[in-house]
């Protein structure tokens, strides 16, 4: 038996390290479990991989198109290996980032398959498949998600791959690609290789993508991704995949049966929680689809073991959202005051232009019964959208009709992702329209559309 721990974490992905590295700061003795590698899917499959093809795909758009700012470039073509080589030494550096943090706090990396053996006790599974038993007054599960997988026939065939197969190590780039889902992860991938010359197919089940956003936002982006050559199918159902030289996704819309054909199909339905092997056989947290269900302090039925992130039955599945709850349980493990709000998070689209949005829509508001009120800019009249050439675009924001609190706010436009803080500090602070209308923004800037978006609201 190992030394005891006052915390032990499984999982070193966002909510995971995070809260390590918050509760050492607190002066609890932590050690952190991990299978893979340090930073979890959004550091290694997800999130920055990401955002750093997106980066660059807007790079080569952006000289596509440098000819009408007058800047003359003979050719421009992409280097697969380069792509991805430049996507490893930014997650590398991260890496390295994260690890340092656990050497400066003296936390315990445990490189290892972790499994709970009952209250207080882990069992880590090494490379050599050592058992090794660790005690800890607290345990907290952070193991995340995996991509979830259809019940439709035709998943195992060559070219069928998830969003951990495209962002982890190399991987060719299609001519075809079908996109079986279109919500964040879909629509971020569609984009991707839009701007890499793939032809691009997305079929989502609901009747718009990015169903969970502004009705406004996703009809936009709609628009935006038709222009840009992507064939959206919406309303459809997926019934098979088969091979017949290349990959042919059959599919039913609007009662009749239609047929794509690509040579690789993206499976980006969402994700599901990874909790299996998690648990011994004499432990029981009572999950829910693989899910596990938590009070408002993040504690299992099982005292002493926590859950936070994507693991969570009910959580919005959120890199961000994992970190908070991560920093909350640390404080409240160590009987402090959790510092932070989490019933206000910011959602971020990461396609072009971006999309974020907090609080709630006016579709939300009206279904609640609140009357409001609402501002939107055009971005078509904002001098730093002009001057980059960007995509149509606004920002909505919606106030409460009685009281002129800002209840919730809708970007679509250039840094909308970047923009989007602000607007939850106002938010959770119930800021007025006449408190935003005291601030003044730059120019020329995105960010003055906000205040466009305030002064259409005040003149209502």
């Amino acid at each position: 038996m190992a030394d005891k721990y006052g915390l032990i974490v499984i999982g070193a992905g966002p909510g995971g390290y995070v809260a390590a590295v918050e509760a050492a700061k607190l002066g609890i003795k932590t050690a952190v479990v991990e299978n893979r590698e340090i930073g979890g899917t959004c550091l290694n499959r997800g999130c920055i991989p990401t955002k750093t093809f997106v980066h660059a795909t807007e790079l080569l758009d952006e000289i596509r198109i440098c000819d009408r700012m007058g800047i003359k470039v003979s050719a421009v073509s992409y280097d697969v290996d380069g792509l991805y080589a430049r996507k490893n030494e930014v997650v590398e550096h991260l890496q390295s980032g994260i690890e340092s943090l656990f050497k400066k706090n003296k936390i315990d990396l445990i490189k290892g398959k972790a499994v709970i053996e009952g209250e207080g006790v882990v069992r880590v599974i090494g490379s050599d498949d050592a058992n090794v038993l660790y005690n800890a007054d607290n345990i907290l599960i952070a193991s995340g998600s995996k991509p979830a997988q259809p019940l439709i026939p035709g998943l195992d065939l060559p070219g069928v791959v998830t969003s951990d197969d495209l962002l982890g190590a190399r991987h060719d780039i299609f001519s075809k690609l079908i996109i079986i889902g279109g919500g964040v992860i879909g629509v971020e991938l569609a984009s991707i290789y839009n701007a890499l010359g793939t032809e691009v197919t997305i079929i989502e089940a609901a009747d718009r993508i990015v169903p969970f956003f502004d009705k406004e936002v996703s009809q936009s982006l709609s628009m935006i991704l038709k222009k840009k050559g992507v064939a959206i199918h919406t309303g459809a159902m997926v019934k098979n995949i088969e091979y017949k030289g290349d990959l042919n996704c059959c599919f039913t819309l609007k009662g009749k049966e239609e047929t794509v054909t690509a040579e690789g199909v993206l499976i980006a339905i969402g994700r599901v929680a990874n909790t299996e092997g998690l648990l011994a056989e004499t432990v029981d947290l009572g999950l829910e689809r693989g899910e596990i269900p938590v009070d408002k302090n993040f504690e299992t039925c099982v005292k002493g073991i926590y859950a936070i992130g994507d693991v969570v039955k009910g959580t919005i599945k959120l890199a961000h959202m994992a970190s908070a709850q991560g920093t909350n349980v640390a404080h409240i493990i160590a009987g402090a005051e959790p510092p932070i709000e989490l019933s206000l998070v910011p959602s971020c689209l990461y396609t072009s232009p971006e999309i974020a949005s907090v609080g709630i829509t006016a579709d939300t508001a009206k279904a609640q019964g609140i009357s409001v009120k609402t501002g939107k800019a055009l971005m078509s009249a904002n001098g730093k959208t002009i001057i980059e050439m960007a995509d149509r675009g606004f920002i909505k924001l919606i106030f409460n009709a009685e009281t002129d609190v800002l209840l919730g706010a809708q970007l679509m436009c250039c840094r909308a992702t970047d923009m989007i803080g602000e607007l939850a500090v106002a938010i959770a602070n119930k800021l007025t329209i006449r408190d935003l209308r005291k601030v003044i923004k730059p120019h020329p800037t995105f960010n003055e559309a906000i205040r466009d978006a305030i002064e259409a609201a005040f003149l209502k």
